[in-house]
């Protein structure tokens, strides 16, 4: 693939800095950028964009004075984004029902449908039209896979969930195992039965190794538009908003209610049964034990707000400082008594 800067700039509403003539041979970052390279750049490495090899920089408006050709944009990565999609090439994906695939009775498939080889759509299933099941994915009984959804290999879909159109769900995943519930009596834990679904809400994508597990009675529901990160828990009875970010490793325990677009950084952990507000932000390793107010910017264990955890590690930085001068003027004290 390759465009003229001036093409480039159409394709992602920009404004051309410099020579519309200068070929875009292909997309690359700041350090690995070859001549031939198109790259992007925000502060604070646009200095960095400038000594680069690359032959054309995606800026931001406001940048002046830039010395290589360059196309000026309200977002340089969502507009990078964009052509990543036009120059990267595209998967060949034959449709249709490979005869290796096993299909069971009394499946509902649309048209335009493609099921891999060793893949399981399991008996009362749906695949909606545009589907596309990878090799070894396990669709269960009457689970329902919408519109142009994306399932890679080795994830599972359990009996009676529904997935939305347009999602993406990545390898080893698996919706709908059952939640974590159980009776205790006289040291002897029973299981009480996971009669529960997962509901995945249209636009949502879902990492490899995420577990979303099914409600006890009800659904366990993941809102629309709503991504989540790689080896991330969400457990039975949980309600996660829509627009909602969930970075690696994060844990919410079961019956906890989410609101939209809510961040949770790496790590982050909540305990169950409590509400967590929308337009919220909660930093890597936060610890969430109550409920939570929208439009929240939390940190540490226990939740504070950011601003005070800030406070707290700067503070904490000083404790070997003030514990020599205490120890130093319990000396003097000694002394004085003396």
């Amino acid at each position: 693939m390759e465009k003229l800067l001036y093409e480039v700039a159409e394709l992602v509403k920009g404004e051309l800095s410099g020579d519309g003539q200068t070929l875009v041979r292909g997309l690359s970052d700041i350090k690995l950028a070859q001549a031939g390279d198109l790259i992007f750049a925000v502060p604070p490495h646009i200095d960095e964009a400038k000594q680069s090899r690359a032959t054309a920089v995606l800026i931001p408006r406001d940048v002046d004075d830039f010395p290589k050709p360059a196309v000026k944009v309200d977002d340089p990565r969502a507009a990078f984004a964009i052509l990543l999609e036009l120059f990267t090439p595209k998967l060949e994906i034959p449709v249709g029902i490979s005869p290796k695939a096993h299909i069971g009775r009394d499946v509902k498939l649309a048209e335009n449908v493609t099921i891999m080889p060793f893949a399981v759509v399991d008996d009362g299933a749906q695949i909606d039209a545009g589907a596309i099941i990878y090799p070894h994915v396990y669709i269960g009984q009457r689970a329902t896979i919408g519109a142009d959804t994306v399932i890679y290999s080795s994830a599972t879909v359990r009996e009676f969930c529904k997935i939305g159109k347009r999602c993406v769900i990545h390898s080893s995943a698996v919706i709908g195992a059952d939640g974590f519930g159980f009776t205790t009596s006289k040291g002897v834990h029973t299981k009480i039965p996971q009669v529960g679904n997962v509901v995945v809400e249209d636009d949502v994508e879902i990492g490899a190794h995420v577990g979303i597990d099914r409600a006890a009675l009800g659904s366990t529901i993941i809102g629309h538009g709503t991504k989540i990160d790689n080896l991330v828990h969400i457990a039975h009875n949980c309600r996660i908003g829509a627009n909602c970010l969930i970075v690696a490793q994060t844990g919410i325990s079961g019956s906890t209610i989410v609101g939209d677009n809510v961040t949770f950084g790496g790590q982050v952990g909540t305990v169950g049964h409590i509400e967590i507000g929308g337009n919220s932000i909660y930093a890597a390793r936060s610890g969430i034990t109550k409920n939570m107010p929208p439009n929240f910017f939390g940190a540490g264990f226990p939740i504070q707000t950011h601003s005070d955890w800030l406070k707290f590690q700067v503070t904490l930085k000083k404790i070997p400082e003030l514990t020599e001068k205490i120890r130093r003027l319990e000396r003097e004290l000694e002394s004085l008594k003396q």
